[in-house]
C-alpha cells in the first residue's frame, strides 16, 4: 500500500505514532483513508509496523462470518502485542464495533476504545484519551447521519493513480439476508457539490481511476432530492478535468432507466463495466430475499445494457443455498448464468446473521448443499470468465499501469477497463515500444491468457 501524506500542523514531534489495519470493502477503505487523514493531520505519525507504535487501530469488517472471523483474528493479534508490552492500546473502529457494540467490551475487556462507523470523526480525541491514560469513556457511537460524512483531506491507502469516491452511505433496501442497514443505517446521500469538489481534489493529487461506490448507487439522491439523480451526478463527474477512467460500482437493479445507460454509453469517462450485485435467479428466492425484482424485470434490464454500452462488462455475485434454495432454484440460476455470460462474477454460500430476517426463515440448507452448490455454479461462471479473455487476444485494449514486476525492467502489471482493483483479473505486460509508469492508461496488444488473466505486450 502506499500513502499520500498530506500536511500535518507545523511541529517537531509527532503527538504519537500508530500503526493501522483496514479490512472489509472499498466503503471501510474510504472510512479508514478519513480516519488515516485526521490523524494526519492532527500532527500523528503513521508507522508500518504495529511493534514500532504507540497504539494501533483496527477498522473491522462485519458483514458475514467469515469477514467477522478476519476481523477478530486482526483484534486477538493486536492485542496480544498489547498484552507483550509492545504497545501502549488497541482501539476498535469499523462495522463489527457498530454491530456489537459493548458486547464486544465484554468479550475482549483488553480492547482499550470502540469506535462505530459514525464516530470515525472523533478519531484524534480517542486517540489523545488513550495515549493520556483517561479512560472515562471507552466507546464512541453516534447515530448514522442525515447526509453522507465528508471524506475530503484523507490519506490514501490505494495506489496514487486510483480512489474510491464514495457518494453515500447506509441502505434503504431490508434484504433478508443482509445486515449492513443496522450497521450503516438508511441510506443517506452526499451532496452532490461536494461529491464533485472529492472528486477534482482527488484528481489533482494525481488519481486516473475514480472508483464509485456506496452501498445502493443508483438510489443516489432519493432522500436529498426526492428523485434519483446519478444520471446528473456523472454527468458532472465526466467533467472533471484530469481524470481517465471512471468506473461505477454497486448497481441496485432498480432506478436504472434508459436516460442513465444513454448517459454511462455516451460518456468520454465512464468505462463500460458495471458491478451490479444480483444474488439470485430464481422468483422464489428472489421473493424471500426481499429483493423487489423478478427475473423477467432483470433479463429486460441485461438486455437493454447489452444492447446500447458496447463492450458492456458485466460484474454480479450470487448467493448459493439461501433458505428455501431447491434443486429447481438452483438449476435456474445454473441456467441464467449460462444464458447471460456474465464477464465477471462472485458465489458466496448463504452466511446465517443472527440479527437479519432471513435467520429465522424455514428450511435451511445443510452447508454441504451450499458449498456444493457454490462449487457448481463457479464452474459454469469460469467458463464464462475464460471464454471472454480468449476472446480479446488479438485485440488491442486500453489497460492502466498498476505497478512494475519486481526486478524485472520491462514487466508491468495493469488492468483493462473490465477488471476492477482487487475483484477481477489483471494483464500482465511487457513494455517492447514505450516506457510505462503506474497510472498511464496504454494500449496493449493481447496476446495470450493465462486463467483470468491476460499477457499482452505495449
Amino acid at each position: 500500500m502506499t500513502e499520500e501524506y498530506l500536511s500535518p500542523p507545523e511541529q517537531m514531534d509527532p503527538k504519537g505514532s500508530y500503526s493501522f489495519v483496514s479490512l472489509g470493502c472499498p466503503k471501510n477503505t474510504v472510512d479508514s483513508e478519513r480516519m488515516l487523514g485526521l490523524l494526519q493531520l492532527d500532527g500523528y505519525q503513521l508507522v508500518p509496523e504495529p511493534e514500532s507504535s504507540d497504539f494501533v487501530i483496527v477498522n473491522t469488517c462485519g458483514f458475514i462470518e467469515q469477514a467477522r472471523e478476519e476481523s477478530f483474528a486482526a483484534i486477538d493479534e493486536m492485542l496480544e502485542l498489547k498484552k507483550a508490552g509492545k504497545i501502549r492500546g488497541v482501539i476498535v473502529s469499523g462495522c463489527l464495533a457498530e454491530r456489537q457494540k459493548e458486547k464486544l467490551l465484554e468479550e475482549r475487556p483488553e480492547i482499550d476504545s470502540l469506535v462505530g462507523v459514525f464516530g470515525r470523526e472523533h478519531i484524534t480525541k480517542v486517540a489523545d484519551r488513550l495515549l493520556g491514560d483517561l479512560e472515562e469513556q471507552r466507546t464512541v457511537f453516534q447515530p448514522a447521519p442525515i447526509r453522507a460524512l465528508p471524506d475530503e483531506d484523507r490519506l490514501r491507502i490505494t495506489p496514487p493513480h486510483f480512489a474510491y469516491l464514495k457518494i453515500s452511505e447506509g441502505c434503504d433496501r431490508l434484504c433478508t439476508f443482509c445486515a449492513i442497514p443496522k450497521m450503516r443505517g438508511k441510506h443517506a446521500t452526499k451532496p452532490m457539490e461536494a461529491v464533485i469538489s472529492e472528486a477534482q481534489q482527488l484528481a489533482d493529487r494525481g488519481v486516473k481511476e475514480l472508483i464509485v461506490v456506496a452501498q445502493d448507487t443508483t438510489y443516489y439522491g432519493m432522500d436529498l432530492y426526492g428523485e434519483p439523480r446519478l444520471r446528473e451526478l456523472l454527468e458532472k463527474l465526466d467533467q472533471v478535468n484530469g481524470l481517465d477512467w471512471i468506473r461505477l460500482m454497486y448497481f441496485y437493479p432498480m432506478y436504472i432507466d434508459d436516460a442513465l445507460i444513454q448517459t454511462i454509453a455516451q460518456a468520454e469517462k465512464i468505462v463500460p463495466y458495471i458491478d451490479m450485485p444480483l444474488q439470485h435467479a430464481s422468483d422464489p428466492m428472489l421473493k424471500r430475499m426481499s429483493r423487489r425484482v423478478t427475473r423477467k424485470q432483470t433479463e429486460d434490464l441485461l438486455d437493454q445494457m447489452r444492447t446500447q454500452i458496447d463492450n458492456l462488462v458485466l460484474r454480479t455475485t450470487f448467493i448459493t443455498g439461501f433458505p428455501g434454495e431447491t434443486e429447481e432454484d438452483f438449476e435456474q440460476l445454473v441456467e441464467f448464468v449460462r444464458k447471460h455470460r456474465f464477464e465477471r462474477a462472485g458465489v458466496f454460500n448463504y452466511s446465517l446473521e443472527p440479527d437479519t430476517p432471513a435467520a429465522k426463515l424455514p428450511a435451511q440448507v445443510p452447508e454441504e448443499v451450499m458449498l456444493q452448490r457454490r462449487e457448481a455454479l463457479m464452474q459454469v461462471q469460469q467458463e464464462n470468465a475464460f471464454a471472454w479473455c480468449q476472446s480479446k487476444v488479438g485485440q488491442k485494449l486500453p489497460v492502466i499501469i498498476d505497478r512494475r514486476v519486481p526486478d524485472q525492467q520491462q514487466a508491468w502489471v495493469g488492468r483493462t477497463y473490465g477488471d476492477a482493483p482487487d475483484v477481477d483479473g489483471l494483464v500482465f505486460v511487457t513494455a517492447v515500444s514505450q516506457e510505462l509508469h503506474a497510472g498511464r492508461v496504454v494500449e496493449a496488444e493481447i496476446v495470450g491468457t493465462h486463467d483470468y488473466d491476460l499477457i499482452a505486450v505495449s
